[in-house]
């Protein structure tokens, strides 16, 4: 039978350092950006770009008005998907692909290490 003490101290699979691992790749921010089709569209754009491009180059990819690209771009730049730079009255925007490719790999190589650690035997 469990006291009142072993059971405030005992280990929950949710409190292991695996699930912290996985928590800390979660941002709800990110996946907030990225699961809007518009959005994805224009970070297609941005990810073919070979260069940084003002929110004009943007809009013909996606069929939304400029003043919705906009919009777009930041809640995208807010995720840390997207840098901004402004030149004079132009304001610039890249993707930021090594932020999203880590923070990508880390959220799959947390998922792979908590489903390892579900797996292990006891």
């Amino acid at each position: 039978m469990y006291t009142r003490m072993s059971v405030m101290t005992a280990q929950t699979p949710f409190q292991t350092p695996q699930a912290e691992a996985l928590r800390s790749h979660l941002r709800p921010e990110l996946f907030r950006a990225l699961c809007d089709p518009t959005r994805l569209r224009v970070l297609e754009r941005l990810a073919l770009a070979a260069r940084p491009v003002t929110v004009t180059e943007v809009s013909g990819c996606c069929g939304v008005h400029l003043s919705g690209v906009s919009r777009h771009l930041v809640i995208l730049r807010d995720a840390g998907v997207v840098e901004a730079q402004r030149r004079g009255r132009e304001v610039l925007y890249a993707l930021r692909p090594a932020e999203l490719t880590a923070t990508l790999r880390g959220l799959a190589d947390a998922i792979d290490q908590c489903r390892r650690q579900c797996e292990a035997p006891v």
